[in-house]
């Protein structure tokens, strides 16, 4: 059958599996935050986006739990007929609130909501313009919507501005990973506010890996720039700091209000069950209530950065707590994967597409409930099988 002819000449995984290198769909059968169950054994953890460490708190677990009770397992419709619950209107308001925007909107999935953005506010006719490196789901929104795609060299703003110049007066939307997650590196967005602001565009910050991290309170980077009133939309996600699943959109009330009328995976998408709503609510509360959270977290990350540079590894120029090592070729980088693995530590192997050829990685990230005798023993770890490969 000609449709299944490329299935045949797909043979990268199975090669890898071959190799016993295949690093993917590894089922979990048990963790607490920090440690993993993997085939029989615990993990050290050093690959999760739960950068607060609150998917294990007990209040978080009992609101959900509370909820399920109340509501049932699930909403079994959309939001917009029979699956709006008060819960989801009590924590549009507090990501509202928390973000100094006049709204928020809920979505099943952070990638829906940046599909369910992008593809419902862009036009026949009009514009968006994104960062080359920007995640899967600016790139699909964009892919989705009537307007016309352009993207930019990674953080290179004098090419934003040139394509800006060649669009005239169509309706302009820009989108940038606020945090880019495989990188660490930050957008600037000051200099993303004054583009936009020169050129009448709109300027959209997913904020997936900034929410909880970034900002006074955790609000994300156009806050801890200071330029959150110059930022027109915010998309976050509830699957890493706030130890959930789902995603939202924030800003004016009246953008929010359009997008509920015209944003198909919102209109199409079963709503978020109320154990999760209800989890994130809380998350947010727990968030506010204990900052000490965030600055473990950052303290965990000056330790884990520090020790790898003093290794002697290549990290990029992250700024968060995304740790990239950087290794180079596909193979390379499996192997490493693997004799972390098998010393206990997991990681994520990044490849291309996610990155340029050539600059495959493990990725890692810290939990603020990382001790620090756990990120000691994997920088031991780390040092002891990288000097063993010849990667330092």
């Amino acid at each position: 059958m000609k449709l299944f002819a490329k299935i045949g000449a797909f043979t990268e995984a199975r090669r890898l599996e071959a190799l016993d290198l295949y690093p993917f769909f590894k089922p979990i059968t048990g963790g607490d935050g920090t440690t993993l169950m993997i085939e029989g054994r615990p993990r050290l953890n050093m690959g999760s986006n739960n950068y607060l460490g609150l998917t294990h708190h007990p209040r978080i677990i009992e609101a959900g739990r509370r909820a399920a009770q109340k509501y049932g397992a699930g909403c079994t419709g959309s939001r917009f007929l029979n699956g709006t619950l008060d819960l989801h209107l009590e924590l549009e308001q507090a990501l509202a609130q928390l973000l100094g925007k006049e709204a928020a909107l809920v979505y099943p999935t952070g990638y829906q909501a940046n599909v369910g953005l992008v593809s419902g506010l862009v036009n026949r006719g009009e514009t968006v313009i994104i960062d080359k490196a920007d995640h899967a789901s600016i790139i699909d929104g964009a892919r989705l919507s009537f307007g016309t795609v352009q993207r930019f060299e990674h953080r290179d703003y004098d090419h934003l501005v040139r394509l800006l110049k060649q669009n005239g007066t169509a309706g302009t939307l820009i989108i940038v990973d606020g945090v880019h997650s495989m990188s660490g590196e930050l957008a600037d967005v000051p200099r993303l506010a004054e583009i936009a602001e020169h050129y009448d565009a709109a300027l959209a910050i997913d904020d997936a890996h900034a929410v909880g991290v970034f900002g006074p309170r955790g609000e994300g980077t156009p806050a801890h720039f200071g330029v959150a009133d110059r930022v027109h939309l915010i998309v976050g996600t509830f699957s890493k700091s706030l130890a959930s699943i789902g995603g939202f959109v924030a800003g004016d009330a009246d953008v929010l209000h359009y997008l509920k009328h015209h944003s198909r995976p919102l209109i199409f998408s079963a709503a978020l069950p109320p154990f999760s709503v209800a989890s994130v609510l809380e998350a947010v509360k727990v968030m506010l209530d204990e900052p000490q959270r965030r600055e473990h977290l950052w303290e965990n990350t000056r330790r884990f950065t520090a020790g790898l540079r003093g290794l002697g590894f290549h990290l990029g120029p992250t700024e968060a707590p995304i740790v990239p090592v950087i290794v180079g070729e596909l193979e390379d980088t499996f192997l490493f994967w693997r004799k972390l693995f098998d010393e206990g530590v997991f990681t994520n192997p990044v490849a291309p597409p996610a990155v340029p050829a050539g600059s495959c990685r493990l990725r890692a990230s810290l939990v603020a409930t990382h001790t620090t005798e756990q990120i000691d023993h994997a920088l031991e770890v780390f040092g002891r099988v990288g000097r063993g490969l010849g990667l330092i």
